[in-house]
This record gives structure tokens, sequence and C-alpha cells, in this order.
């Protein structure tokens, strides 16, 4: 249910109307009326996609999110380095974005989400990880096994990884090393990249080259609309670029394009980083592709006219929103999160302003 538009110093009656308006999915298993709604492909990982995917399918049936495979921490690191499998934590919260908010989806979500705590071995395993992974294991298909485990949690959409080897990230950090702040390191490992305490320049992945899912490509050249974005940036958005297959078909699709920007810095990944130098490093590690819209909160760009010249760099209009949630730090407190209700509007609005594709109305 949406939080009373108080808490969020919103006008009620425009919170209802909004709502009205963007609609909701029905129930796990009913069939969207086909040509009715906008194909969406959502890029990303963690819980900035998951915040996304919250949002999409409020307001599409046909919605796949593509997610980064390149975790290396936490119950994911020690799954993908005990059976050499693809790290499964960030595929299983897109699946538990995707979870309906009848019951059925919400106890889904929170079963697959749930961490054992313990003095042994499955102390801190997520219990969607152990379930994908069986799966891996018992189909020996990553997609058919994702597909299996987003039809038992009735997901609202499909969930793909972007490929199908385990990856690892390496990136070039300026002051990564104590006492040498101009000094330039190598440091490998998401884990390791996320929490750096020195300036991020430039990231790649390790194989170079790594395939694409098939899918996930005839996904993205299928798509009406697709989102890169929210989420840790050189961690989980960029490595999508890194990817040929997936920058090519990024690049070839007819689709529109939308990059949606974090409401606040990553500490350590991107400390210090504003709006823009968001853009200018995707721009620098993928200066051939263009995008439609940059979406950003209000609260979030103090400067505007910076904002929109990085932008006009991808060929892309800027649109600001009311898009973070009560109680985050825009506000005044606690967490940077977006408001799935808010997102979901603000790329309503997006969709309807900048074109549609096809009869999805």
């Amino acid at each position: 249910m949406p939080r009373k538009a108080a808490r969020q110093g919103r006008d009620p009656e425009h919170r209802r109307t909004v709502m009205r308006r963007i609609g909701r999915t029905g129930r796990a298993g009913r069939a969207p009326r086909r040509g009715a709604q906008p194909k969406v492909v959502a890029l990303g990982g963690g819980m900035g996609l998951s915040a996304s995917l919250t949002a999409l399918r409020r307001i599409t049936g046909d919605l796949t999110a593509v997610v980064t495979v390149a975790d290396d921490g936490g119950s994911s690191g020690r799954l993908r380095d005990e059976l050499g499998v693809l790290p499964p934590g960030d595929l299983r919260k897109a699946l538990a974005a995707l979870c309906g908010d009848d019951d059925w989806g919400r106890t889904w979500s929170e079963v697959v989400q749930h961490r054992f705590k313990s003095e042994g071995a499955l102390h801190d395993h997520a219990v969607g990880n152990l379930l994908i992974v069986a799966l891996w294991e018992q189909l020996g298909d990553h997609v058919q096994a994702l597909d299996l485990v987003g039809k038992l949690l009735g997901a609202h959409g499909r969930v793909l990884p972007m490929s199908a080897v385990p990856l690892e990230l390496e990136a070039l950090v300026r002051g990564h090393e104590s006492g040498r702040p101009q000094a330039l390191s190598r440091v490998r490992g998401q884990a390791t990249v996320a929490l750096t305490p020195g300036e991020v320049l430039q990231v790649v992945l390790v194989p170079h080259d790594p395939p694409a899912v098939p899918e996930a490509v005839q996904a993205v050249l299928d798509a009406d609309w697709v989102i890169l974005g929210p989420g840790s940036w050189f961690s989980s958005v960029i490595p999508h670029l890194l990817v040929p297959e997936l920058l090519d078909a990024l690049t070839r699709t007819k689709a529109r394009r939308v990059l949606s920007l974090n409401l606040a810095p990553q500490p350590g990944e991107t400390d210090g980083f504003s709006p823009q130098r968001h853009v200018e490093v995707l721009v620098q590690h993928a200066p051939k592709l263009a995008f439609d819209v940059v979406l950003a909160d209000r609260a979030a760009v103090p400067d505007q006219e910076s904002l929109s010249l990085a932008a006009e760099r991808l060929g892309a209009s800027v649109q600001l929103a009311p898009v973070a949630a009560a109680g985050d730090p825009l506000t005044g407190g606690g967490s940077a999160r977006h408001d799935p209700e808010l997102l979901a509007a603000a790329y309503d609005r997006i969709f309807r302003m900048h074109g549609r594709i096809g009869p999805w109305r």
C-alpha cells in the first residue's frame, strides 16, 4: 500500500491520481494483454536494480532483468569459490523484487531473502542462493533454472544473468594504498572495489571478452525501453557495458534508453561523485552508447546545468523527478533509497513523454 502522503510531504490526491493512472500488475501467472504493455529491460545489480524492478513491475507485465555476475563477497562468494557457480546473490535480489504485493509474493520474497544464523557452515547463506544453485546443478541450465524459480515465486518478470561465466571485476584506483594518495593500483574483486578508500578511475572484467547470455542479448534487441541503473556504478552498472555482445545489443537496439542515476554517492566506490561525474565515467567506458533520458531526483542535483551538459554527451535530456523515499538523506536522514511508487510514476511519465514503440497503451 502507498505510504501516507503526509510522510512524503506530497499532496495525497496527487498520489492517488498517479497510482490510479499507472495501475498495478495482476496476480502471478496472469498473462498481460498482448500488445498492451511496453517491453522493458532493466540492467544492473544489487539494491539499485531491485528498486528499479519494484517500480517497473507496477507499470508493465513484460519485464526482464539482466543482472551482473561479478559478485565475490558474502554467501555468493562462498558458493562461487566452493562450487564454481555464478554468484547467485544479485539474481536472487532481482527475483525477490519481482514478487507481487499479495500474500504469496510477500511470503516468497521474504523466504528467498532469509539468511540462516548459526555457528556452522550455513551461517549467513541466503535461502534463495541455495535454491538457485541447487536448480543450476539439477538442470544444468542457468536460464531454465532461473525461469523455474521465477515461476515458483510468481515473479512479475524474467531474470537473466548478463553472462554465463563467473566474472571478476578489476579496477584502476588512485590512492588505494594508505599514505600514497597519487599512486595508481590495480584492485581485483567486486567486494574490494566497492569499499576501496581511493578513487576508481576505470574498471574491466576478467575475462576481458566474456560471452553474453543469448537470451539477455535478444531481450535488449526486442525491448521498447532499456533502463540502466541505478546501482553501484562501477560494480553493478558499468560492467554491463564491458560485455561486448551486450554493449553491441545496447548500441543497436531500437529501444529508447534511460540512464537512472543514484540518489547519493556510494562510500568508497563513488565517494564525492556528483551526478554529472557518474555520467562522465559511463561515457569513458562506453563512448559510443547513446541514451534518450537521464533520470535523477530533484534534490540530488545541486547543479542542473552541469548535469544537462554531461547528458548531452549521451544525446540525452535530463528528467528530474522526486523519487527518493521519505527518511533518506535527501529529505532528512536514513539511508538513500528510492520510493517504488514515485519511481514508477517517473518511469511512466518518461514512457509517455518520450514516445512509445508499439501499441502498448
